[in-house]
């Protein structure tokens, strides 16, 4: 065999070496790339218990600090609100479509100015959905002007959907679309800082 036939067999086992590696790289590369779309078509925890209770520990949540939790499936607002966030209810009642919350939903013990727990009511656990169209308000929890919320704002929580506005216990304010205030799902204190979310059957009655 010639010396050019030689290195031209040589040329073309190396080729075929490289090809095959570089093909053995795709299909891990592209192995790679699936799982994790797969992994994701199974159903987490999370979502086979989505329609049970959720407990969340709020003790390092600072006043004036909010958090969103999931219940089934949908987000719930925890916020710790501060004295002047508390004072600052009674200050929009005139402004409020129902301030006394008479035709939302709410649990007896939540039926009141702050729409909380009497002995912790300066905590909001509520669904931040808007009863207007469903739509995620988005929180204005900062006291003074705000291009959404007005120029004597108390804080509260804006719709960008179709421009909704509520205050800092979801009442929902005069002339706007939605017509009802946010619920409050039925929720209980299992110690001093952990709440049971979607659950109040250890109520005292």
């Amino acid at each position: 065999m010639s010396s050019n036939e030689d290195s031209t067999n040589k040329k073309r086992s190396r080729r075929r070496f490289i090809t095959g590696l570089s093909s053995a790289a795709w299909a891990v590369g592209a192995g790679f790339a699936v799982t994790p779309f797969v992994l994701s078509m199974n159903p987490s925890a999370r979502a086979k218990n989505a329609g049970a209770p959720v407990e969340f520990d709020f003790s390092k949540l600072q006043p004036g600090q909010m958090v969103k939790v999931e219940w089934r499936g949908q987000p719930v607002v925890v916020l710790r609100r501060t004295p002047e966030m508390m004072s600052g209810l009674s200050d929009v009642t005139d402004l409020l479509a129902d301030p006394d919350s008479a035709g939302s939903v709410q649990p007896e013990y939540a039926q009141n100015a702050a729409r909380a727990d009497a002995d912790n009511n300066d905590v909001l656990v509520m669904l931040s959905v808007c009863t207007h169209l469903g739509c995620s308000p988005v929180e204005k929890l900062a006291v003074g002007p705000d291009p959404e919320m007005g120029e004597d704002s108390k804080g509260g929580f804006f719709c960008p959907c179709h421009g909704s506005k509520f205050d800092l216990a979801g009442r929902v304010y005069k002339n706007v679309p939605a017509n009802k205030n946010m619920d409050i799902p039925p929720y209980q204190y299992l110690s001093e800082n952990v709440i049971l979310i979607g659950e109040d059957s250890a109520r005292a009655s």
